[in-house]
């Protein structure tokens, strides 16, 4: 398979001190901004770089700047980086740093459970970078470790290269003016990760968002740094179209991923920036980026199945399976399950339904619900529900029931349009409902309308899921 050239870099730090003429190319936070042709030349780790050489690293800051930063700095000068994400549980700090065999922590903040393990501790601090001193004349091929949650709790740690993560990433193309990403996500995850290295690889400037800013105050940020390109899951772009600040960005291009895009949020998408194009993605922490599909459509065409390049994908008992050198190499840890199966697949866990000629994601294989006997995908109710027009964003969940089971129940929220969501609200769950009879199977059809101001997102960027 052709390998994109990122393939061939020994690290982000040489990539970016390799990447030409900078013209203020720049990653802000909430804080600040910071000038990438610094951080080619300057260490946010007060010039201790040489301590770390060769060491397994714990990254764990507050600051997704500071992140970003450390990130560029470490690849290539350590053995491994064991990526924190910012709700990581503090009880399971022990076994992450026994397994990843930490032996060096970069934080901002104090940790207090290390498990058996003494590791150096270094602070670093993205407002005084100073010139970098480290002989970095040769470089390791740094292990990137990704955590996930498990069934049980416990974290999977998910081993990546620079190369796997980045083997979607094509390289920069001549430009009339600079590109500048924005993203919802934050970048100690798979998502926002991915945009990181984009904006790096492909030679562009990078807003990050901030758990401690609003939605409006982000996008106005956004704005005021000329986002061009901008990425999120579709219940960011969701909250982020409930916001009056929506309108204050002008972007080129739109990237959806995380979740799957239904036909109303691409339909609410194209009304609000109809100049913007507006992709969604399918990728995973394990699987990698497999595939985009450009057409605003929910769903995607067979033949992205089996065209898309550098990539070989399945359907196998109604999941989606993947082959491809963006995939993670493993799991790590004695006794970890198999990250793929004897011949190199990744079982995604992501439901494919064939209908009309076209593929549908049908929701996660964990995730369904049990209606007396009869299998119930949560998703597939709410792209229908979401359909309505009076409906920004819905939730279906189970509530016990002594005959079935379970019950099925939405919670939706209503457009912020006043007169989207006018009506008596019996009338307007009668219409809701009449949708759902009109779309779904008898069983799938809600047993109550629930209206609510909000839903919870997750820090993945997801709607949190709980059934009652």
């Amino acid at each position: 398979m052709r390998q994109s050239s990122h393939s061939r870099q020994t690290s982000l730090w040489d990539a970016l001190r390799n990447g030409g003429e900078f013209f203020d190319r720049f990653i802000a936070g909430a804080e600040g901004d910071i000038a990438q042709k610094d951080l080619a030349s300057g260490s946010v780790l007060y010039s201790r770089g040489d301590e770390l050489w060769g060491r397994s690293v714990l990254l764990a800051t507050t600051s997704q700047l500071t992140t970003a930063s450390a990130l560029i700095e470490l690849d290539g000068l350590t053995r491994r980086i064991v990526v924190c994400p910012p709700d990581f549980p503090a009880e399971h700090l022990p076994f992450v740093m026994d397994t990843a065999t930490v032996d060096a922590v970069v934080s901002d903040r104090k940790l207090l459970r290390f498990g058996s393990r003494r590791p150096l501790i270094f602070s670093p601090c993205t407002r005084a970078i100073v010139p970098g001193t480290c002989n970095r004349s040769r470089e390791h091929a740094t292990e990137w470790i990704l955590l996930t949650s498990g069934t049980t709790g416990i974290p999977k740690l998910v081993v990546h290269t620079l190369a796997s993560l980045a083997g979607a990433i094509e390289p920069a193309s001549a430009r009339t003016r600079p590109i500048v990403w924005g993203t919802f996500y934050d970048v100690r995850r798979y998502g926002g990760l991915q945009i990181l290295l984009r904006a790096v690889l492909t030679r562009a400037s990078l807003v990050l968002s901030s758990a401690q800013e609003s939605t409006a105050e982000f996008l106005a940020r956004a704005a005021a740094h000329g986002v061009s390109h901008i990425s999120g899951t579709p219940s960011h772009w969701r909250r982020a179209l409930m916001s009056p600040a929506a309108q204050l960005i002008e972007p080129e291009y739109i990237r959806l991923s995380g979740e799957i895009a239904d036909q109303s949020i691409l339909n609410q998408l194209r009304s609000r920036y109809p100049k913007a194009q507006i992709v969604h993605a399918f990728a995973s922490t394990e699987a990698g980026v497999a595939f985009e599909v450009r057409d605003e459509m929910a769903g995607f065409p067979p033949a992205a199945l089996e065209s898309t390049p550098n990539v070989e994908m399945k359907v196998e008992d109604g999941s989606l399976r993947i082959r491809s050198k963006r995939t993670a190499l493993r799991y790590l840890g004695d006794g970890a399950p198999a990250i793929k199966d004897a011949n190199g697949f990744v079982d995604t866990g992501d439901m494919l339904e064939l209908r009309n000629g076209r593929y549908y994601f049908a929701g996660r294989r964990d995730g369904v619900i049990n209606v007396g006997g009869l299998k119930v995908h949560p998703e597939e109710i709410e792209a229908v529900i979401n359909r309505h027009p009076a409906v920004q964003i819905s939730l279906v969940r189970t509530k016990k029931s002594p005959l079935t089971g379970a019950l099925v129940i939405a919670d939706v929220v209503l457009q912020p349009n006043p007169h989207a969501a006018s009506g008596n609200p019996s009338i307007l769950e009668n219409d809701i409902l009449s949708l759902c009879r009109d779309k779904l199977s008898s069983h799938k059809v809600p047993a109550a309308i629930n209206f609510i101001p909000t839903l919870s997102i997750a820090e993945s960027g997801k709607v949190l899921r709980r059934n009652a």
